[in-house]
This record gives structure tokens, C-alpha cells and sequence, in this order.
């Protein structure tokens, strides 16, 4: 029987807030991260989804904006709409 050892996850805008970094520019860097990264997402009760990583997601998450702030042409911003 699998034990899922998850207790709490952390929303990418607070991810943003607590690294001082653009939320937008965030969710960019982490568009590529998989479950299996510490990425979840979790929907609200009118299943507006946002984007939440397990402790193990968010040192990932910070491995990944080394690299992009390293190398910015890595990562193709999006223009605002």
C-alpha cells in the first residue's frame, strides 16, 4: 500500500512572494516540472486551478531559477495579453 508523506503544499504565489520573484516569470520557470518535481495542481470549488509544490518542488523550483537567471535566453518570457 502506498503512503503519500505530502502534509502540506505551498502555492505558487506565496512560492513567489517568500523568493522575492515575479509570480508570472515563476510559473514560466516552472512550466516544465512534473509530479514526479513536486508540482501539483490543486483545484478550488469552481475549479480555478493554481499551482502548489511539496517542500521537495520548491528546491527544485529554486535549482530551476539558478539556472534561468544564469542562463536568461534559456526561458522565452511570455508577453503580456
Amino acid at each position: 500500500m502506498h503512503v503519500n508523506k505530502v502534509h502540506h503544499v505551498t502555492t505558487i504565489n506565496r512560492v513567489a512572494e517568500d523568493l522575492g520573484e515575479d509570480e508570472d516569470w515563476l510559473r514560466d520557470v516552472a512550466s516544465g516540472m512534473e509530479v514526479e518535481d513536486g508540482v501539483i495542481w490543486v483545484d478550488d470549488a469552481e475549479k480555478n486551478g493554481v499551482q502548489a509544490f511539496t517542500d521537495f518542488g520548491i528546491e527544485n523550483l529554486i535549482e530551476l531559477v539558478r539556472i534561468y537567471k544564469g542562463n536568461p535566453t534559456w526561458l522565452k518570457r511570455r508577453q503580456p495579453e
